[in-house]
């Protein structure tokens, strides 16, 4: 699934994909794709309501 989220150091919007079919709750970590630094996505996915929410922070 095409998703993205908002570097948690720069603020800029980062598009990434998230695979489903690893789990309704998901940890891993990103690197921006402007400033470079790691963040560290929570994933969660609602498939009843085709929901998908990404939280990142600094790691």
């Amino acid at each position: 699934m095409d998703s993205g989220f908002q570097c948690a150091a720069c603020g800029e919007w980062n598009e990434t994909a998230v695979d489903a079919s690893a789990g309704l709750h998901q940890v891993y970590v990103e690197d921006c794709q402007v400033c470079c630094k790691p963040n560290v996505l929570h994933v969660t996915y609602d498939p009843e309501a085709e929901d998908l929410v990404i939280a990142a922070e600094l790691e």
